[in-house]
């Protein structure tokens, strides 16, 4: 990566490079629309929208961060989480700046919270993919801040990256209208974590006037359409740790979406502007027995390194499928997709493209 404007003015070289035309607007009287994810800003001439990283520019509407990466890291597909995708398999992971939510403990609150900066690094999608390969990575993953701020970088690498084999994936507070959850998967997009951070009222506060029922929305349109969806819940002391609201979530993930699509119940830890105590153990594995009770077939406790409930087990016999040690598969038994020992067919994607030799996996 490059850093092309590093001590120069912000105008002449980043208007050429990272400003592009946004997709998804439409002209409001003398206003322009952002359709991209569901807060649909208006936008006023030269305003910004509520994430910072769109602009009305003379009537239109342009992304300043196209291309605008933070970070990029090949980490293993465990980590997104995505424990039925592809398993043992590295995704090259890349972010960008800010977010269109308002969280006070977001983890990666030094992106997240931050808007376009002055200096950054460029990164094409043609180099992007071309850096999927060179890391013996076996697919793509736009996560760190949410990747729906840079849905037009993100449609034209899942567009390359498909044609060279690979799998796509992102990690989203699903906060997207349905127009760029269409548009993203025509593009290739094969996989979507989606983060259910709570129930209406805790969601509209802690995240700044966000209608959960649109994540659920997204979720849904994505499983209709064919995505893998796997949903990561952050259980966090005095949000959204009672009974009331993670039985809400596991009961609607069943009805909504089905019994077999994985629930992450992870662990929370103080981080940017809240200072809750981490989220005991115990709170874990109560939620962990809540998703059992709404009927979820495959429940995973995370950030709980080495903990039996990290495993994948068969819901009809119990025998472990996928022993886990942190983000390392250490035991892999499925066969074909089934149960070696009962013959039950297991939810997920476990066919991988360009398999990466997994140094510490063991075939049983």
């Amino acid at each position: 990566m490059s850093e092309p404007h590093a001590g120069r003015s912000w105008t002449a070289e980043v208007e050429s490079i990272f400003i592009r035309e946004a997709l998804l607007q439409e002209a409001v009287g003398g206003k322009v629309r952002c359709n991209a994810c569901e807060r649909h800003c208006t936008l006023v001439p030269d305003g910004l929208g509520w994430c910072r990283t769109r602009q009305n520019r003379n009537g239109r509407l342009v992304t300043l961060i196209y291309g605008s990466v933070s970070s990029v890291a090949a980490n293993p597909v465990e980590k997104k989480p995505f424990y039925h995708f592809h398993p043992g398999t590295w995704a090259l992971t890349a972010g960008s700046w800010s977010c269109n939510f308002g969280c006070p403990w977001c983890q990666n609150w030094d992106i997240s919270k931050s808007p376009p900066p002055v200096k950054g690094d460029y990164v094409s999608p043609q180099r992007f993919v071309e850096l999927v390969e060179k890391s013996a990575c076996q697919g793509t993953s736009i996560s760190f801040n949410e990747p729906t701020l840079s849905l037009e970088w993100s449609l034209e690498v899942f567009r390359l990256a498909r044609r060279r084999g690979f799998y796509n994936t992102f990690v989203t507070n699903g906060y997207m209208t349905p127009e760029a959850v269409s548009l993203l998967i025509d593009a290739g997009l094969e996989a979507m974590n989606v983060d259910l951070k709570g129930d209406a009222a805790s969601v509209k506060k802690f995240c700044k006037m966000v209608d959960v029922e649109k994540v659920w929305t997204a979720a849904k349109l994505a499983r209709a359409r064919g995505v893998h969806v796997e949903i990561t819940t952050l259980v966090i002391p005095t949000v959204n740790d009672s009974d009331s609201v993670l039985g809400g979530i596991a009961e609607r993930i069943s009805r909504d979406l089905g019994r077999e699509v994985p629930w992450h119940i992870s662990g929370y830890f103080p981080a940017y502007r809240f200072t809750a105590p981490p989220t005991p153990i115990r709170i874990l594995e109560r939620a962990w027995q809540i998703g059992k009770a709404a009927g979820l077939e495959y429940i995973y406790t995370g950030n709980t390194p080495g903990h039996a409930h990290d495993n994948t087990y068969c819901p009809a016999c119990g025998m472990v499928l996928i022993g886990r040690s942190g983000f390392d598969v250490v035991e892999y038994r499925l066969d074909a997709g089934k149960c070696p020992e009962c013959g039950r067919t297991i939810t997920g994607v476990w066919a991988s493209p360009k398999q990466r030799p997994l140094g510490k996996l063991r075939m049983a």
